[in-house]
């Protein structure tokens, strides 16, 4: 059975957890991060020298960074799923996607997360929380376009973008006090998102 270490509040554990609803794959999980600590301990960091949160235990096998985790996941225990195509011009489609929610969604999401989530109302800088909300509603524009016409985002079948995408976008929509762009491709496919099982268990909960 594989380990991953990391609080259920993470929304880079729940990829992981959601991902192994979807292959039925059995796994341990151990609290670690933020109030649970661990993370900083030296048995911790002698596995993830990062000292974040997720980190994946396959016997002898160690491995952090939330994205390439749900990559060896599926190719390791689910290589012809649909969730991360063998085909050369599906998978890099997917892996753009992976690639984005790293490079440029969550660097302009987690100040706003952190700032209505995780900070004082008191605290806030509202003029500096007003410009980020602007930009994050912009990237997800990009992605209601992209939706246009399509059941998920690459075709007809979940991915690991819409699983990676779709956790980031719990904590767009789940955000309270927002004022939203309307976004009507991005809403049905974060709707139907909604219907699955692991989205349901493990993403779908209350910010905290």
């Amino acid at each position: 059975m594989i380990t991953l270490w990391g609080r259920a509040n993470s929304v880079n554990v729940q990829k992981l957890l959601w991902c192994c609803d979807e292959l039925a794959l059995p796994y341990e999980r151990i609290d670690a991060g933020l109030q649970y600590g661990r993370n900083n301990e030296p048995d911790y960091l002698s596995m993830n020298p990062t000292g974040r949160v997720p980190t994946l235990v396959d016997g002898d096998f160690v491995l952090w960074e939330s994205n390439s985790i749900l990559r060896y996941l599926v190719m390791q225990y689910a290589p012809s799923s649909f969730l991360y195509p063998v085909e050369p011009r599906a998978r890099a489609s997917v892996d753009r996607w992976l690639d984005w929610s790293l490079s440029t969604l969550q660097p302009a999401e987690r100040p706003v997360f952190w700032a209505l989530v995780r900070t004082p109302a008191a605290e806030r800088d509202t003029t500096k929380l007003a410009a980020d909300l602007l930009s994050v509603g912009a990237l997800w524009k990009l992605l209601d376009t992209h939706l246009q016409g399509r059941f998920f985002i690459e075709g007809e079948h979940c991915t690991l973008a819409d699983i990676v995408l779709g956790s980031y976008a719990k904590r767009w929509f789940g955000l309270d006090g927002v004022e939203r762009p309307l976004l009507p491709n991005l809403e049905r496919w974060y709707s139907r998102l909604g219907t699955r099982t692991g989205f349901k268990k493990y993403v779908d909960l209350p910010l905290t």
